[in-house]
């Protein structure tokens, strides 16, 4: 019979969150609380250790290291090291991304393509790094944090859209390149959500309100609930699933 518990058990899994900001700290307990030892990863080392606290109090192995993923040597060797410190590499999250909100005829050049650096190729270098591992290892769950911008239009993100929606495409190439390895690649995608990247431009008047209104379940995402489903795309329980964005969205999408 199957134990089902079982499936969603993470203890022994060795697992690298690049990204610390509300949900990458939210996926970093998540994976802790299911027994995953967990190295984290941010721009800011101040984030990255501030997340390593949730590991540190589940009793697992921990460390934090500072990256630009949007550098491919800088998230190589985040990758390196963070194989090196826990023996190896079994789940990686990615879960790094920034913003820039304007009209795309305002758009300069060098902000449409720090968006892309960091939130496209920022994760295909990260991603790359860590499926050389998990090939050869034979085994690998990578999930990613995407957006339902990735499938709707939002005025005034045209390089935030561009880059979640490449995401979806990357997500799926890779897991049908990598699939014979036993590698699964998928990708989580979040409405708003109550996070300090939405903080200022949910204190707009009205702002708030207006983003509710298209979402069916009436209220705004909160971290905890992209990290669930993080949880289940990093197990065993999601073995069989692969190239695939799980929008968390209170039937936004659905609409």
């Amino acid at each position: 019979m199957t134990d089902y518990r079982a499936l969603y058990d993470l203890s022994g899994k060795r697992a690298l969150v690049v990204g610390c900001g509300g949900i990458g700290q939210a996926c970093v307990a998540a994976l802790a609380s299911f027994g995953a030892s967990v190295v984290t990863a941010d721009r800011s080392m101040l984030l990255a250790q501030e997340a390593t606290y949730a590991v540190r109090k589940a009793g697992h192995p921990t460390l934090a290291l500072q990256v630009d993923i949007s550098d491919a040597e800088s998230a190589k060797r985040c990758v390196a090291e963070a194989a090196e410190a826990l023996g190896g590499l079994d789940i990686l999250v990615n879960a790094a991304g920034i913003n820039v909100r304007k009209p795309a005829l305002e758009f300069a050049p060098d902000e449409w393509e720090r968006v892309l650096a960091v939130n496209l190729s920022g994760v295909f270098y990260t991603t790359q790094a860590a499926g050389r591992l998990m090939v050869e290892q034979r085994y690998g769950k990578i999930v990613t944090i995407s957006s339902v911008s990735s499938l709707v239009g939002h005025p005034t993100l045209a390089p935030y859209g561009a880059s979640k929606g490449g995401l979806a495409v990357l997500t799926k190439t890779l897991a049908v390149e990598w699939a014979p390895f036993g590698v699964t690649v998928n990708a989580v995608g979040p409405a708003y959500t109550e996070t300090p990247l939405t903080s200022k431009y949910l204190e707009e008047p009205g702002r708030r309100e207006e983003i509710v209104r298209d979402i069916p379940m009436g209220r705004l995402a909160q971290p905890e609930e992209t990290a669930a489903a993080v949880v289940f795309l990093a197990s065993d329980a999601s073995r069989f699933i692969t190239g695939q964005t799980l929008y968390v969205d209170g039937g936004r999408t659905a609409d």
